[in-house]
């Protein structure tokens, strides 16, 4: 008896014991609950007060916010958060600045993805490396013409090879004294490797002197300027060397672009609007737009005062393109273009390209210490680099250039058809990193307009004639019924 009543008696105990564990166990985890919901309120509530500062106390953001704070994205702040608030001023213009530094790196990226350049193989790759020690070893025999061609050999084989690039640069540097080239080379094996040290201080070093040397050469052309405005408008040699300019300038930015009419064609469908027969109709097509466009700039936007707008642009491109393909004339392109190995910015984003341009273009403070010719020619890059339109990208291109130009005193510059090669080469150069050798083109195809102009703005003195521009073919002034045809276009000077 005694034993069955202490079993009973522990049985007893231990079954108040469970009780009361489970108990425990239930008030901790209410405990807990009502912790963590308090937690959540609290941390809530103290939001909505940060915010509210924040704000200065605006009712119209308190509302719409203040429900969004609950959200497990403002709880637990990950990483990948993009529409965090920060309380603490600096960390918020710290937020806004690398921001606003994002997407002007993303809409002011006017060069190749230099990750995207073609691999080149190793066998290639280690026949060029061979030919740079030939050339090395080339230099040590005193053998500097073979060495040059042998540097040469080598980039053909890898053009982004930065020990090339850089022991080339020295080469031409010291047995040429060619410092613009030695220092473009320099620019191009930063491009590839930025942090090469031999790179930066050749750079370092030849930068300078390059920048002396270019300054000298836009002295020059200016000094040209002043002396083609003493001479007076009436002299008629400088009228039909204007005269002249005019189809010379359609001629040559239409062959550009693979037109095949002569200069002679060019200038009678300009003349008297006549078909020929036998040749392109839409080549001929573009003749009558480019001389559209071509007055359009020079009679009603160079003297008008005020920004380059994005309306001018395609009021240009409207007259450039609009007798070829009336449909897409003065429209951005809705589609993805190619330009040889070239790729321009997709079709979505044109706008945001173009926009950013125009606000370049237009800002003091970005183009005010650039000369004129430097304005030009980088804007010229930087409107085909864009490609806004489906066609026409170019001759439009051409024309905003001229336009910048005249607008500062210039008279338009004439792109040849013999220097197309070189002229995409300067680009490919551009679209690499270094604008440099295209704004130098420019400048010498400037020189080259005003020492035409004021030559040919004096009589021959052997002939008493006189001169003509070299693709000129000496067609009369008048056409058949006696009317002036060339009064209405003389380039504005």
């Amino acid at each position: 008896m005694p034993f069955i009543h202490r079993t009973v008696q522990n049985s007893v105990v231990r079954r108040l014991i469970e009780r009361c564990r489970t108990i425990d166990i239930r008030q901790s985890l209410a405990t807990l609950c009502l912790f963590l919901i308090l937690s959540f309120f609290t941390s809530g509530i103290i939001n909505v007060l940060l915010h509210v500062l924040h704000t200065k106390n605006s009712p119209s953001s308190i509302s719409s916010s203040s429900l969004s704070l609950f959200r497990t994205s403002h709880i637990f702040f990950p990483s990948d958060s993009t529409s965090l608030q920060c309380s603490s001023p600096q960390n918020s213009e710290l937020q806004t600045r690398s921001s606003h530094e994002k997407s002007s790196n993303t809409e002011r990226k006017y060069t190749k993805d230099q990750s995207k350049h073609s691999n080149v193989s190793s066998d290639l790759r280690q026949e060029a490396e061979t030919s740079l020690h030939l050339a090395l070893r080339l230099i040590a025999e005193n053998k500097f013409e073979k060495a040059r061609k042998v540097f040469e050999h080598a980039l053909t084989l890898d053009p982004y090879n930065s020990e090339i690039l850089i022991e080339y640069g020295q080469f031409l540097e010291h047995h040429h004294n060619d410092l613009i080239r030695a220092e473009n080379l320099y620019t191009r094996a930063l491009v590839k490797q930025p942090i090469n040290a031999r790179a930066l201080e050749l750079k370092k070093r030849t930068s300078p002197l390059v920048e002396e040397i270019d300054q000298k050469h836009f002295i020059l052309i200016d000094n040209l300027l002043q002396e083609l405005y003493r001479i007076p408008d009436t002299n008629p040699h400088l009228r039909r060397a204007k005269r002249d300019a005019y189809y010379l300038h359609i001629y040559h930015s239409n062959a550009i672009e693979g037109n095949t009419l002569n200069l002679r064609e060019t200038r009678h469908i300009v003349e008297t609007r006549m078909a020929i027969g036998g040749k392109s109709l839409i080549e001929q097509q573009e003749v009558l737009g480019l001389d559209l466009a071509l007055q359009y700039v020079n009679s009603t936007l160079v003297n008008r005062l005020g920004s380059i707008t994005q309306q001018d642009i395609f009021d240009i491109h409207r007259r450039v393109l609009g007798f070829v393909d009336p449909v897409e004339a003065g429209h951005l392109r809705k589609h993805q273009v190619y330009v040889g190995s070239f790729v321009p910015p997709s079709a979505v984003e044109v706008q945001n390209y173009l926009d950013d341009f125009l606000v370049w273009l237009n800002s003091l403070e970005d183009t005010r210490d650039l000369h004129a010719i430097e304005l030009a020619a980088i804007a010229h890059y930087k409107f085909v680099y864009i490609h806004p339109f489906i066609d026409g990208n170019g001759r439009t291109g051409r024309l905003l250039m001229n336009l910048i130009l005249m607008r500062s005193g210039f008279p338009p510059v004439i792109i040849k058809k013999s220097d197309r090669l070189a002229y995409y080469s300067y680009l490919d150069q551009a679209n690499d990193g270094d604008i440099r050798p295209l704004i130098r083109f420019i400048a010498k195809c400037t020189e080259r307009t005003l020492t035409e102009f004021i030559h040919q703005s004096q009589p021959t003195r052997s002939t008493g004639q006189e001169l003509t521009l070299a693709d000129d073919d000496d067609m009369g002034d008048e056409t058949s019924d006696g009317r002036n045809l060339f009064e209405e276009r003389i380039i504005m000077v």
